[in-house]
């Protein structure tokens, strides 16, 4: 069997961006919940608030979201080095 392989360690701005998209889906699934709540207990202005906030909080996501893709290529163009614009530059050459 094949030794396994090592993943690299995400760079220090893909981790912070995963980490603030996990904060932000928990935020949106509390105010999710509160707002289910609310509408149990027929709270107009709770349920309001809540579902406004909720909203925040998945364009807050998909922000996230983006960036974490953003910072991703950032970090791969970044690992390549300057003056390589083909992805496959200085990468293995091909099997014979």
């Amino acid at each position: 069997m094949a030794a396994a392989r090592r993943r690299r360690r995400m760079p220090d701005e893909v981790r912070a961006a995963s980490v603030r998209t996990v904060v932000f889906l928990a935020f949106t699934l509390v105010s999710l919940t509160y707002a289910t709540l609310a509408s149990y207990a027929h709270a107009r202005k709770a349920l309001t608030l809540a579902l406004l906030v909720s909203g925040v909080g998945v364009f807050g996501i998909f922000w996230c979201l983006a960036e974490i893709v953003i910072s991703r290529q950032v970090a791969a163009q970044r690992r390549r080095g300057p003056g390589r614009d083909a992805p496959l530059t200085g990468s293995r050459p091909p099997r014979r």
